[in-house]
Order: C-alpha cells, then sequence, then structure tokens
C-alpha cells in the first residue's frame, strides 16, 4: 500500500528531522485570532480543531474561533467567502477542488483548495450499522434504511462507496434522508434508520454503540478485489485500513478490516497569507504532543502519518516547511506541480464554461461535467467524475 510505504519511509528519516530541534529559517508569525470551519460539535474533526485551537492559544497566544456546520454547504460556504481561515473539512474538500457534484452549480465550480494538513490515524470511515441486526459485510445492507444526509454529499458519497463494495446501490436499501449528521445517528437510537456513515470514533458512534441496539462495522476484505473495484469507481479516495480504534470495542486486539481516507483535511483557499499556512504546519508539528491526546484522532497529524503525494495540491508555504526540513523530494515536487496544472486547468475551464452555460440549474450541471471531462481529457488527465 502507498500509505504503508510513505510511513516507512519517513519513519526511516533522521530522527531530528522529524523533532523540533531542527534549525529552521523562517518563524511562526501567526495571527492574534483565527477562524475555523468544522464538523458538528458532536463529531471528531471539531474536538480535533478545539483542541489544536488550544495548543495554538497557550503557546503563540492564537484564539482559534471554530465555527461547526452541520453539512459540506455550511462548512464551504464561509470558505469560499473569505470569512474564515480555513476549514476542517471532510472529503468534499476534494469534490470542491474537482468541481463536481455540489460544486457543479453555478454558484460554486472548481474552487481554489489548497491542502494544510490531514489526520489519518487508527480509526476509520465506514457505516456504523445498528448492531441488533447482525450486519456482518456491505452485502448484509440489502433492503436496510441508510441515512441519506441532505447537503452533505461527502458522506452520501461515502455510504454509495460502502453499498458498492457489496454490489449494492441506493436502489438496493431504504433511504431515509436526513437533515444533519447527527439527526441521523438520534434516528438509529430511536429505531427509525439502521445505518449512518461516520468515523469509528466518534461521539455519535459512542453514543449508539452504548444504546440498547449497539453498533456494528461492516467487514471489508481486503483481498476482495472485485469490491475494492467498485468501490474506488464511486470514490477513489477510499484506500484498504485495519481499524484499531472505535466505538463497539474495537482496538488493537480487536481489529476491523475496513476503509479510510484523511479526516479531518485541513484546508484554506490558494491565497491564504503565507504566514499563517507556513505558522500552522510547523506549529502542529513541533508542538505535536502538546495536542494528540487531546481529542480522538488527533494522532493522526504526526509527520510519519501525512501522505505528501495525495489528491489536492499543497499550499506553496506548506511545501516550503517540507523542504526545510528535507522530507519533500523531487517526485513529490513533481506530483505537486500535477495536482497545482490540474488545479489551474479546472478553474480555466470553468471560467470558459460558465460564459455560455445553460440557465437551467440540471442543465447546468450536466454541461458543466461534460465540458470538464472533455477539458481534462485533451490535458491527458484522468476525469474521474463523469
Amino acid at each position: 500500500m502507498r500509505s504503508i510505504t510513505r510511513q516507512l519511509a519517513l519513519a526511516s528519516l533522521p530522527f531530528a528531522m522529524l523533532g523540533s530541534s531542527i534549525a529552521l529559517a523562517n518563524e511562526i508569525n501567526l495571527p492574534r485570532t483565527m477562524a475555523w470551519t468544522a464538523y458538528g460539535t458532536n463529531s471528531s474533526g471539531y474536538a480535533q480543531a478545539v483542541a489544536i485551537g488550544n495548543m495554538l492559544q497557550s503557546n503563540y497566544g492564537t484564539a482559534v474561533r471554530v465555527l461547526p456546520g452541520d453539512n459540506d454547504v455550511s462548512r464551504m460556504t464561509p470558505l469560499k467567502q473569505g470569512r474564515v481561515d480555513l476549514c476542517a473539512c471532510g472529503i468534499a474538500s476534494y469534490y470542491g477542488v474537482e468541481g463536481v457534484m455540489m460544486f457543479a452549480h453555478p454558484d460554486w465550480g472548481p474552487q481554489p483548495i489548497r491542502l494544510i494538513t490531514t489526520s489519518t490515524a487508527s480509526f476509520g470511515l465506514s457505516l456504523a450499522v445498528a448492531g441488533d441486526l447482525g450486519v456482518e459485510t456491505p452485502a448484509d445492507l440489502r433492503g436496510k434504511r441508510i441515512a441519506y444526509i441532505r447537503g452533505d454529499d461527502a458522506l452520501n458519497k461515502g455510504t454509495e462507496a460502502y453499498l458498492a463494495f457489496g454490489g449494492l446501490t441506493w436502489d438496493d436499501v431504504e433511504r431515509i434522508d436526513y437533515p444533519g449528521y447527527g439527526r441521523s445517528f438520534d434516528g438509529i437510537i430511536a429505531g427509525n434508520v439502521d445505518a449512518s456513515f461516520t468515523t469509528t470514533v466518534t461521539p455519535p458512534a459512542q453514543q449508539l454503540a452504548s444504546s440498547p441496539r449497539g453498533i456494528s462495522w461492516p467487514v471489508l476484505d481486503p483481498n476482495d478485489a472485485e469490491g475494492w473495484e467498485r468501490m474506488a469507481a464511486v470514490a477513489p479516495y477510499f484506500q484498504p485500513h485495519r481499524i484499531t480504534s472505535g466505538a463497539g470495542g474495537v482496538s488493537a486486539d480487536n481489529p476491523v478490516d475496513s476503509a479510510s481516507y484523511p479526516y479531518p483535511i485541513v484546508v484554506g483557499n490558494a491565497d491564504l497569507d503565507d504566514d499563517v499556512a507556513y505558522g500552522l504546519i510547523r506549529a502542529l508539528q513541533d508542538n505535536y504532543d502538546d495536542y494528540k491526546d487531546n481529542a480522538p484522532g488527533a494522532v493522526g497529524y504526526a509527520l510519519e502519518y501525512q501522505d505528501l503525494q495525495w489528491v489536492i495540491p499543497f499550499h506553496d508555504a506548506v511545501v516550503d516547511y517540507y523542504e526545510e526540513i528535507g522530507v519533500w523530494t523531487d517526485e513529490m515536487q513533481a506530483h505537486q506541480e500535477q495536482l497545482v496544472e490540474r488545479q489551474n486547468l479546472l478553474l480555466a475551464a470553468w471560467e470558459d464554461f460558465v460564459n455560455d452555460a445553460p440557465d437551467d440549474e440540471e442543465a447546468f450541471g450536466s454541461a458543466w461535467m461534460e465540458a470538464r471531462a472533455t477539458a481534462l481529457r485533451d490535458a491527458g488527465f484522468d476525469p474521474v467524475f463523469e
């Protein structure tokens, strides 16, 4: 696996490179106040943002205001409008870069988003299923009541990916709509729905595990090549992941073979001030021990867990930091340049498209996806989303 190879490569670096004792050329110059958006107050992403904020306040006098949002729209809109510095987002940040799903809309289009850091730890991203149903694999979800979160493409795409692993689609289950993520778990506990997508360590999952219904996590056989191909066709950012932390007794001694991708994904716009981007990534690495145990999943910000060749381009100042500490390679630079080229291509394609775009929203979305795919293919890129 690429993620395992990455961790081994980083782990093999001299210890001084991974510590805070490196003599760095730049200083940390963070603003007095920062504003972030994050998932709702009952999420692990929100808890991590608060833990990081406490570290920044204690060590640098920077006050971080975390604005919770129940769906992608409420988290991404303030970033788009420049009202917040950063978003501790989910995979919707990738959709924003690509200009797909909720972003294939006249009000959105491809977003100039740049990556600051991610968390990938012992938890997984999965469908939390009521434990009284006897569900063991995604195929067992046929006919079950599955939560659909209005306005949250990321969670719904994750659910779709798990269904695909089991050879299912939304047509094979009963879709139950909810206005927000937390409400769907209230629905499972109340017996009104059977499953909802989440991280394995989130508070709602813990609440479900302690309820009379209990909780289970579908097993994804790492040797099921066809299942993984079906999942990748829906959501290519998923990777096999053995979960060792989660509600319902998941631990290193009781792991679950599942899937994951980074969460949260901390992003800003490409024009985010260099001092903010550089200061944050360095502060997160220099002061890792100050926050890693203060929120579920926060251990995932360690350098060894950073995928330096993922699907979203890094902010330029973050690249500067990785170059300073000696972990940035020519291969990583080539990958970064390719991602930036792809991003710029999509932004230019959008500008050309909107000049003569259809007025009807449905027609607009379809026409944009076609124009997007054509522009990417003509430049030698895989459209990924059709």
